[in-house]
């Protein structure tokens, strides 16, 4: 791992970086899912829902646009969509997204450019395969995320060891 970047090889690689980076959530963060078709968001969200101990299965959220998974272990329960179908971030506030963000994390498949304006605090993660392996990149904006330090983050590279 190279500051905020890690390299998963495999997709239960994937799954665990979704469950450690779950680890770093609480309600109210916004999570955009940046990736091509087959990129891993989906696999990444799989974990993160594992991670926070949240009813499932988490399952692309495509033709539904959004599902809410309540937490059974008490946590914040997780808010899965997929902005895809979606053309703009008009659209993207009918869905009334930030209703449930207070108790929720809120994870978007395809949010580049559509729901960053749910929230000035979010983590921007792009997944990048190349040679069967994915390269994962984080983006923290907002002062929520400047308070996650690097060290932080380098606690994900574990996911990708051995995996």
């Amino acid at each position: 791992m190279t500051g905020r970047q890690v390299t998963i090889e495999s997709a239960a690689g994937m799954r665990a970086l979704g469950r450690r980076l779950a680890a770093l959530l609480r309600a109210g963060d916004l999570i955009i899912l940046k990736g091509s078709l087959g990129a891993g968001k989906t696999t990444l969200a799989q974990g993160i829902g594992e991670g926070l101990g949240v009813r499932g299965p988490v399952t692309s959220p495509t033709f539904v646009i959004a599902r809410v998974h309540p937490s059974v272990t008490g946590g914040p329960d997780l808010v899965h969509a997929d902005a895809y179908r979606l053309a703009s971030p008009a659209e993207v506030d009918d869905l009334d997204l930030d209703e449930a963000m207070g108790s929720s994390v809120t994870v978007v498949e395809w949010g580049g450019g559509l729901a960053e304006g749910l929230a000035a605090d979010r983590l921007e993660v792009t997944i990048t395969p190349a040679d069967g392996a994915r390269t994962v990149c984080f983006a923290g904006h907002g002062a929520r995320w400047s308070a996650v330090t690097d060290s932080a983050f380098l606690t994900l590279s574990s996911a990708a060891e051995g995996l």
